[in-house]
């Protein structure tokens, strides 16, 4: 083996090694990035005087949930930061003030998620009225992203829209 060859091949397997010393936050990462993209193009598919569309009167409207969501993992990735943060989405109504609410707290979300370590992670942080370890707030924000996704799915089946995760991969 030569020695290009063979330093290419320590490298890849120290890279293999810090790669495996995060499985857990990891996972977060990865589940983190499934449904992010899923959550953007359905804010972005539906359209604009469907925003307002609600199911029943005790239901949020479309818009009232791209906003929650948008508020939601702004205010859960900021607990995690450790900053104090302003989540406003609720207050917009527009599609493109609510799809920007939304990528703005993606973008917020990002460096958090993507800098995580399963060492910083298991770090006590106070959620409403719970303690519980950063990762895991930052699963509950993934479950709640996958909660309020599934409802957004509803919303856009309604108006005959497929959901993006019920589209064909490319």
């Amino acid at each position: 083996m030569n020695r290009q060859k063979a330093v290419v091949l320590v490298l890849c397997s120290a890279a293999g090694l810090c790669a495996q010393g995060n499985p857990f936050s990891d996972d977060a990462r990865q589940h983190y990035a499934f449904i992010k993209p899923s959550l953007m193009r359905a804010a972005e598919k539906m359209p604009e005087e469907n925003y307002s569309f609600r199911t029943v009167s005790e239901v949020r409207t479309f818009g009232e949930m791209i906003a929650h969501v948008a508020d939601g993992q702004l205010l859960m990735c900021a607990v995690v930061k450790g900053e104090t943060v302003t989540a406003n989405a609720r207050s917009k109504k527009s599609k493109v003030d609510l799809v920007a609410a939304l990528k703005a707290s993606f973008d917020y979300c990002d460096p958090v998620y993507a800098s995580m370590t399963d060492a910083a992670a298991a770090a006590q942080v106070r959620w409403a009225r719970w303690n519980m370890s950063k990762l895991g707030l930052l699963n509950w924000n993934i479950s709640h992203d996958n909660e309020m996704y599934g409802i957004i799915g509803a919303f856009l089946r309604i108006k005959g829209i497929v959901p993006p995760s019920s589209e064909g991969r490319p």
